[in-house]
């Protein structure tokens, strides 16, 4: 009676996988990022037989590719990267987790990682860096273009969005850098030299809008 129950649920290829994380990042200058590890969980109250495949599985090895999960537990499944090489910067490799139920052999669920071999960790921390400045820049300049007045035949003097974030741009720079352990602030408040950077650059800008009005 009971399989007869949870029979409906077992359609081939309709069980939801659960897996984390779903994407896969190798950086080539950081041999820690060469080893990583999916993590599959089982919500289920029946146990579930898995099985790794990959799309290129030369470039890869994969620790326990295959293998069963306790009912409403997790398995850690650990690939690590053996073919770092600059060929093989931003190719798109997948892996397809199947999973079933340990009496049968068709695959009731399946789920793909996608995984991705870029050059250097610092490299792209310093893209995303540069795009998070220009996004911030945009948003300034379209904030403070929109509420200037139009038509304007005397000089009204900066506009309080310029002088708030003027405000907040000293004060970002007056806060504790990471790292101090003898300041008071909480550590919460202290920022990066990145965003400090951020903080002077767009000061500077708000200043020159100033001696301009």
């Amino acid at each position: 009676m009971h399989q007869q129950k949870r029979q409906p649920e077992l359609v081939e290829g309709n069980l939801p996988v659960f897996v984390f994380p779903t994407e896969l990042i190798f950086y080539a200058d950081d041999q820690s990022t060469h080893k990583q590890v999916l993590t599959l969980y089982n919500p289920y109250e029946f146990a579930l037989k898995f099985k790794v495949l990959c799309t290129t599985p030369n470039k890869y090895v994969v620790v326990d590719a295959a293998g069963a999960v306790k009912p409403q537990c997790c398995m850690d499944i650990v690939i690590r990267h053996r073919d770092v090489r600059s060929c093989h910067y931003g190719v798109i490799d997948k892996f397809r987790l199947q999973v079933s139920e340990q009496s049968q052999r068709k695959a009731l669920g399946r789920k793909e990682v996608v995984a991705t071999l870029l050059p250097s960790a610092k490299e792209q921390q310093k893209e995303e860096e540069e795009k998070r400045i220009k996004e911030h820049l945009s948003e300034s300049l379209f904030f403070e273009q929109s509420f200037q007045p139009e038509n304007r035949t005397v000089s009204s003097g900066p506009s309080l969005l310029t002088v708030f974030l003027g405000v907040v741009c000293i004060a970002a720079l007056m806060l504790p850098t990471l790292g101090d352990v003898e300041s008071l602030v909480p550590l919460y408040l202290h920022l990066s030299v990145n965003q400090k950077l951020v903080a002077a650059y767009i000061l500077g800008l708000i200043t020159m809008a100033i001696l301009r009005t």
